[in-house]
């Protein structure tokens, strides 16, 4: 076979070549890469409202199925004691002893003391069931939209914070809890002046708070100290 005549005459196998290179594209044609992180952080919040949002309603489902078969079973063991007696049938004999226990015993009895006060408390569950939104393990973020709606897991907030407290110069370990309206933070620290890390410490997870991003920052609570001695 004959040899390709495009060949270069002094060019082989093994020769290198440069290869072209690509141009950066010309300004306005893609994203500015030199532009400070700032320009990419989250969106503003909704105006008028300050990105406020409200807890989660949580939907209890375990307590409605409870109450809903509780109170069905309750009614039907009533329908069923009162067809019994329609069609001439003797009343179920917890009932008659039931009635009987009411229509005797003094309203001071210990017994009935104890049934209210047990009827009240249940009571008193349901209604606060009723009016509290629940779901306290969801912290609402803010409203960057009006149709979205997101929350953060405490959890999940609490491992985002002690991550940013590990970055700190100093720090052994640390711990953190986070709640509605406070962060707990414990730290402890092995080298360096305490002062110095609580100070770095404050600044950081300051930092880290306002990019969680929540409608109601918790503040902060920082405590450092030196690792126990061991034995």
């Amino acid at each position: 076979m004959s040899e390709p005549q495009d060949r270069e005459p002094h060019e082989s196998e093994g020769t290198t070549q440069r290869l072209p290179v690509l141009e950066k594209s010309q300004a306005g044609t893609g994203p500015d890469q030199s532009a400070p992180s700032a320009a990419h952080g989250p969106p503003p919040a909704l105006d008028g409202e300050g990105g406020r949002a409200g807890r989660f309603w949580s939907t209890r489902r375990i307590p409605a199925g409870i109450v809903a078969l509780l109170l069905l079973a309750l009614a039907g063991l009533f329908l069923y004691d009162i067809v019994s007696v329609r069609a001439d049938r003797p009343g179920m004999s917890w009932r008659r002893e039931l009635a009987r226990q009411l229509a005797e015993r003094p309203l001071d009895d210990t017994w009935v003391l104890v049934g209210a006060g047990v009827a009240a408390a249940l009571g008193l569950w349901l209604l606060v069931l009723a009016a509290t939104p629940g779901l306290r393990h969801v912290l609402p973020m803010r409203r960057t939209h009006a149709d979205v709606r997101a929350g953060l897991d405490r959890d999940a907030a609490a491992t985002a914070l002690r991550d940013r407290a590990m970055e700190v110069a100093g720090v052994q370990s640390a711990r953190v809890r986070v709640r509605r309206r406070r962060a707990d933070v414990r730290a402890l620290s092995h080298f360096r002046e305490l002062d110095d890390v609580r100070t770095d410490l404050d600044a950081v997870l300051a930092d880290a708070v306002r990019g969680l991003g929540l409608s109601r920052p918790p503040s902060l609570s920082v405590r450092v100290r030196r690792p126990g001695r061991k034995g």
